[in-house]
C-alpha cells in the first residue's frame, strides 16, 4: 500500500502556526471564568411584512433566502383539521393527511412514488392535526423544478391507494390495543378528557368502528373539500430566489379552482372542569403519573408575558424551576417535575403541573407542588429567580430565527391563526418589563387552588397507603373536591365501565 508523503518543510511549517495561533489564544485566555466577557447581543427580528407576498390566486406565501446551502425547504399550511371529522368517522382528517403521501398520486404509484422521491434524497411529508393540515419538501437546489412537480402531484391528484390504506387502518385499530397499557398514555388522555370534557373535538376518540368505517370515497371528498388554494399559506426558504418561487408556485397552481366554501371555526369549549381527585388504577406499575391543573388563558390575553414569567419560575424553567428544585434536587422524589401554563390560540389553555414518583412517594410530591403554588401566590419571586427568568426569554429569543425555514414558518403559523406579527417587535421589551409584583398579581389571579383537579394514574392501592415513614402525606385529604374513580374503557369501543 502505497503512503501520502507530506513535504518537511510544510509540517514544519503548518506545526509552527499552530504554536503561533496557541500562544496568541493563551495570552487571550482571562485567569477566571469570572472574567470571561461577552458582547451585547444585538438582535433585530425581521419583519413578516418584508417576507410576505401574495399571489394571483389570493394565496399567501412567505419567502426567506439563505444561500449558505443549497437546500430549499417548501411548507404548507392548509385550513382543515381533526376537529372536521364527521361524529361517526373519527380519524378520517388524519388518514387523509397521512395517506396524501403515502397512497401515491392519479399518475404514479405509491411505489414508484417512493422510490422517485428516494432518487432525489428529497423529504416529502403530508399530515393533518387537530386544527391545521400541513405538507412539506426538503431537497437539493438543483432537483426542485423535479421534486416541485412530485409535490403538487402529490396535493392534486392524491391516489389514496386501497392497500396502503388498508394497511393503515389495519394499524390504527392495532394501536388501539395498546392504549391502556402506558401510564403516560392514560394520563394525556384522562387529563384531555378533565378539562375539556368528552363532547369537545379534541377528546373524541377514535373507536374501531370508527376507523373501519372510513373508505377511500371518504377520504377523495375530504380532500376536495379542503385541499385548494383559497386553504393554503405556503412559506418557502432556503437557496432560493424570491421572484422564481413566487413564479414555480404560481404556475403549479394554475387552473387548480380556488373553493368559496369557507371552513367552519374551531369549536370553542363549553365546558369548566370539575375540582377533585381523579383516580386510575393500573395495579402492574412502581410508580405514579399525577397531573394538576384547571384552565389556562388564551393567546391574546394582555398578562401573557407575566404569565410566562410567573410559569418559568415555578417549574417551566428546567433546573432552575421551583418544582423541579424541590421535587427532583431537594427530596429525590423525581427525576422531573414541571409546569405550563397554556395560552390557547382558539379557546383557553391549560395550567398543568405534573411529574412522575415511587408509588409510596406520590401524595408527598403533590404535597410539594401545592405548597408551591400557594407559595407562588404569596410571596414575591427572589430577585435572582426574576433576573434569570426575564434574561432567559429576552436572550434566548434571537432562536426563533435561527433558520430561514423557522422563520418563514413562523410567519406563516402567525398568517395562519391571525396574529398581527407586531407582537414580535416589543416581546423582549414586554417581557424584561415584568416585576415581581407582576408576577405575585397574575399568580393570585390565574392559579387558583380551589379549582384544581388532582389526577392520578398507577397502583392505587400502594399510592394512597402513602410512604410509612411519612404518614402525614395523605393524598385523599389534599382535594378540595371530590374523589373520583375513573375505570380503563375498552381499548377498541373506549366505552367506560359504570363507576
Amino acid at each position: 500500500m502505497r503512503r501520502h508523503t507530506v513535504p518537511v518543510v510544510a509540517v514544519l511549517t503548518l506545526g509552527l502556526s499552530f504554536v503561533a495561533a496557541g500562544a496568541v489564544s493563551a495570552q487571550s485566555i482571562p485567569a477566571h471564568p469570572n472574567d470571561l466577557t461577552y458582547e451585547l447581543l444585538d438582535f433585530t427580528p425581521p419583519e413578516a411584512a418584508d417576507h410576505r407576498h401574495v399571489l394571483p390566486n389570493g394565496v399567501v406565501t412567505f419567502v426567506v433566502e439563505d444561500h449558505e446551502l443549497p437546500l430549499v425547504s417548501i411548507s404548507l399550511l392548509i385550513r382543515t383539521g381533526a376537529y372536521l371529522d364527521p361524529p361517526d368517522k373519527i380519524g378520517l382528517a388524519s388518514l387523509t393527511g397521512s395517506q396524501l403521501r403515502a397512497g401515491g398520486t392519479t399518475t404514479m404509484s405509491a411505489t414508484d412514488f417512493d422510490e422517485e422521491a428516494a432518487f432525489l434524497a428529497a423529504s416529502i411529508g403530508s399530515n393533518i392535526g387537530a386544527t391545521s393540515g400541513g405538507a412539506s419538501l426538503n431537497c437539493l437546489t438543483k432537483d426542485l423544478d423535479t421534486c416541485l412537480d412530485l409535490f403538487f402531484d402529490m396535493l392534486r391528484n392524491p391516489g389514496f391507494d386501497e392497500g396502503r390504506l388498508a394497511l393503515a387502518t389495519s394499524r390504527s385499530v392495532q394501536q388501539m390495543e395498546r392504549r391502556n397499557d402506558s401510564t403516560g398514555s392514560i394520563e394525556g388522555r384522562e387529563w384531555g378528557r378533565l378539562m375539556r370534557g368528552d363532547e369537545h373535538f379534541s377528546t373524541r376518540p377514535r373507536t374501531r368502528a370508527t376507523v373501519e368505517a372510513i373508505t377511500r370515497d371518504d377520504l377523495v371528498a375530504f380532500h376536495r373539500r379542503y385541499y385548494h388554494p383559497g386553504n393554503f399559506i405556503f412559506s418557502a426558504s432556503g437557496d432560493l430566489e424570491t421572484s422564481a418561487i413566487l413564479a414555480e408556485l404560481e404556475r403549479r397552481m394554475a387552473g387548480w379552482t380556488v373553493g368559496t366554501e369557507s371552513v367552519p371555526p374551531v369549536p370553542a369549549q363549553d365546558v369548566t372542569p370539575e375540582p377533585g381527585l381523579y383516580l386510575v388504577d393500573k395495579p402492574d406499575v412502581n410508580q405514579g403519573r399525577v397531573a394538576i391543573g384547571h384552565l389556562g388563558t388564551t393567546r391574546d390575553d394582555p398578562d401573557r408575558y407575566k404569565l410566562l414569567v410567573m410559569n418559568d419560575i415555578l417549574g417551566g424553567g428546567g433546573f432552575s424551576a421551583r418544582l423541579l428544585t424541590r421535587i427532583r434536587s431537594d427530596e429525590g422524589l423525581a427525576y422531573s417535575a414541571s409546569s405550563n401554563f397554556g395560552v390557547g390560540v382558539y379557546y383557553k389553555g391549560v395550567f398543568q403541573a405534573g411529574f412522575q414518583s415511587r408509588s409510596e412517594t406520590v401524595a408527598r410530591a403533590t404535597a410539594i407542588v401545592l405548597e408551591e403554588i400557594e407559595r407562588i401566590r404569596t410571596e414575591p419571586v427572589g430577585e435572582e429567580e426574576l433576573r434569570n427568568s426575564i434574561a432567559y426569554f429576552v436572550e434566548t429569543f434571537s432562536r426563533n430565527f435561527s433558520s430561514a425555514a423557522s422563520t418563514a414558518g413562523l410567519f406563516a403559523s402567525d398568517e395562519y391563526t391571525g396574529r398581527d406579527p407586531a407582537y414580535l417587535a416589543v416581546y423582549r421589551d414586554n417581557i424584561a418589563a415584568v416585576t415581581a409584583e407582576h408576577v405575585l398579581d397574575v399568580a393570585q389571579r390565574y392559579l387558583d387552588p380551589d379549582e384544581l383537579a388532582i389526577l392520578v394514574v398507577g397502583n392505587l392501592e400502594a399510592i394512597l397507603a402513602g410512604d410509612p415513614e411519612r404518614p402525614e402525606y395523605m393524598l385523599e385529604d389534599m382535594s378540595r373536591g371530590e374523589v373520583v374513580r375513573i375505570p380503563l374503557p375498552d381499548p377498541f369501543t373506549m366505552e367506560y365501565p359504570d363507576r
